[in-house]
């Protein structure tokens, strides 16, 4: 029996991908090994990759001018890849500062720019009147959704300027217009697949102007101009992610899938919210879909929680340490019946302790 797993990442897969890999694991394609096994560059293997690409452009929708690049080191290692590729020395960049994710992208960004914070609130989005946006910008940066507090845009920030946008904790969860944004960016490890792979999708314009001191694997016409096959990538995770890819198309696609997390979202805050035990700090107005967070009016019960509710096969629940309290993480592959679940038990201990 496989638990309801609400980890923020790295986190459940739907179960249909995991039994076709599991199927393929030993023997995949025919060919008397595993995907793991066989060589990246073959025309086998190739296909793989090509036909993943081609699913993932399908079920988002992206333009024919954007690239789809798949690189190394998570989107962290972006945070550093992104002010290499779109600035010069001397240039600065906005970033709206939502979260811890935020943060840390800022922090790195300063190494090589100048840096202005356009706000800051990690439980809110402030109001667009308040926003510093500067003159000379190269590009605004925001975390579309902070796994760690649950806070999350549900609009496009308006400026004249490129975006560039962390989905890692939400890309594929609802339809977007992709054209929006200059740069997207996502680490697999939450709505795409296993960790290892980081994929961004780029607006092909915005490649080959990287820094000259950029290192090879941190520039984007690297991984352009070599099918992001420079050196050997992460192949099973690649592989795993074309399976996920897949079997979104199946069911439905983003715009079937949008409408099942909006409401797995929405069971969880209706009880949150009226409850008397559990309780949620973000502004209602930009809670995340993915990751719902909540803490307890009566700290004290925290273990007992975390220990009843593993027990009854509810996982991954408490929250990072950096935020406290805890959180359900309800990606694409957390099925509605698993929420449903969660909020019958979250009522039961609520009764047992009130």
């Amino acid at each position: 029996m496989r638990a309801f797993n609400f980890s923020a990442g790295p986190a459940m897969l739907p179960e249909s991908v995991m039994r076709k890999a599991h199927a393929e694991f030993l023997d995949w394609d025919h060919s008397g090994m595993s995907v793991m096994e066989v060589s990246h560059r073959s025309k086998e293997y190739m296909a793989v990759a090509h036909r993943m690409e081609a699913t993932l452009r399908e079920v988002m929708a992206i333009p024919d001018n954007y690239k789809v690049l798949f690189t190394h080191g998570g989107a962290s290692l972006q945070f550093s890849a992104i002010p290499l590729n779109l600035t010069q020395a001397g240039d600065s960049a906005d970033y709206f500062n939502t979260g811890v994710w935020s943060d840390k992208a800022m922090t790195e960004a300063k190494r090589y720019i100048q840096v202005n914070e356009v706000c800051k609130d990690e439980n809110s989005i402030p109001a667009e009147s308040t926003w510093q946006f500067s003159k000379d910008a190269k590009y605004v940066h925001i975390c579309q959704n902070e796994t760690i507090t649950g806070v999350e845009f549900q609009e496009v920030p308006k400026t004249d300027k490129i975006i560039v946008a962390d989905f890692s904790s939400t890309i594929l969860s609802r339809p977007i217009n992709v054209s929006d944004y200059g740069v997207i960016y996502a680490g697999a490890q939450k709505n795409i697949g296993p960790a290892g792979l980081c994929i961004v999708i780029v607006r092909e314009d915005l490649i080959g102007h990287a820094r000259p001191e950029t290192p090879k694997l941190l520039n984007w016409a690297t991984y352009n101009d070599n099918e992001s096959m420079f050196n050997t990538p992460a192949t099973f995770s690649w592989y795993l992610a074309g399976l996920v890819f897949e079997w979104i198309k199946e069911v439905g696609g983003v715009e079937a899938i949008g409408q099942i997390n909006q409401r797995k979202a929405q069971k969880l805050y209706d009880l949150i919210d009226a409850s008397n035990l559990y309780y949620n700090e973000v502004d209602p107005a930009v809670r995340s879909w993915m990751n719902v967070t909540f803490k307890f009016k009566n700290h004290d019960l925290e273990d007992a929680f975390l220990k009843e509710s593993k027990a009854a096969g509810f996982l991954s629940l408490k929250g990072h340490k950096a935020y406290g309290g805890m959180r359900a993480s309800i990606y694409n592959a957390m099925p509605e019946e698993g929420v449903d679940a969660l909020v019958e038990f979250l009522k039961a201990f609520e009764a047992k302790n009130a």
